[in-house]
């Protein structure tokens, strides 16, 4: 699955090379405090600093790969766990605006495999594979030159506008940045899907992730 990457930047880096398969992740606005938020990621960046003097560069990307994972764990945890900030995906008829957007894309912008929304944040799997073109009338925006910036650009931007409007309400309705991981291979394709699919187990919302009203797996694709 090794390709030549596409970097883009907004306030964090994303690789986004022509064809593959994405983990996103994305938050509502206020679902976790700006100062734990800033606590994770000075941890981070202070790890990896240390993991840059102490292994060689090969060594280096291994464990910072692992790293990452790990606090992208425990951000995953702290929404899992978040008493406060908005929930609003919580709400059946909101969720299913969500859910109904996600698939209104599929086959347009990317081949969905897999998502799950959560009462706070949603995770979801898609393959770009073939789907380069960025939204025909977006001749000047930044995500014009980056097909899955734009993608990700219109799915959360009509998520929220439908939603805004079910919920009597106008302002940021998503965290203004996303969280995206290019898949390296099959082996963590499916550990991701397996992941994402059993997000709400892992909050112990339930026993087994069918069961969840706003989880989805293609049937193209088994774990």
């Amino acid at each position: 699955m090794q390709q030549d990457g596409v970097f883009y930047r907004r306030n964090l880096p994303h690789i986004h090379p022509k064809d593959g398969i994405f983990f996103i992740t994305f938050r509502l606005a206020g679902s976790l405090p700006a100062h734990i938020v800033r606590q994770l990621r000075e941890e981070k960046e202070a790890e990896i600093e240390q993991l840059e003097k102490k292994f060689s560069k090969e060594e280096f990307i291994i464990e910072k790969y692992k790293l990452e994972k790990r606090f992208f764990g425990k951000y995953d945890d702290l929404l899992d766990r978040a008493k406060n900030g908005p929930h609003w995906l919580k709400d059946q008829p909101i969720a299913q605006i969500g859910a109904d957007k996600i698939h209104d894309l599929d086959g347009k912008r990317y081949r969905l495999i897999a998502y799950c929304l959560m009462s706070n944040h949603g995770h979801q799997l898609i393959d770009t594979t073939g789907y380069h073109t960025s939204t025909k009338t977006n001749v000047a925006g930044k995500t014009k030159d980056y097909p899955l910036a734009d993608t990700l650009r219109l799915l959360l931007g009509n998520i929220a506008r439908f939603c805004n409007r079910a919920l009597g309400r106008e302002g940021s309705f998503w965290h203004n940045e996303s969280y995206d991981h290019y898949v390296r291979d099959d082996d963590e394709l499916v550990r991701i899907t397996q992941y994402i699919l059993n997000n709400p187990v892992k909050a112990g919302l339930i026993k087994d992730w069918q069961k969840w009203k706003y989880s989805y797996l293609s049937k193209s694709f088994s774990t």
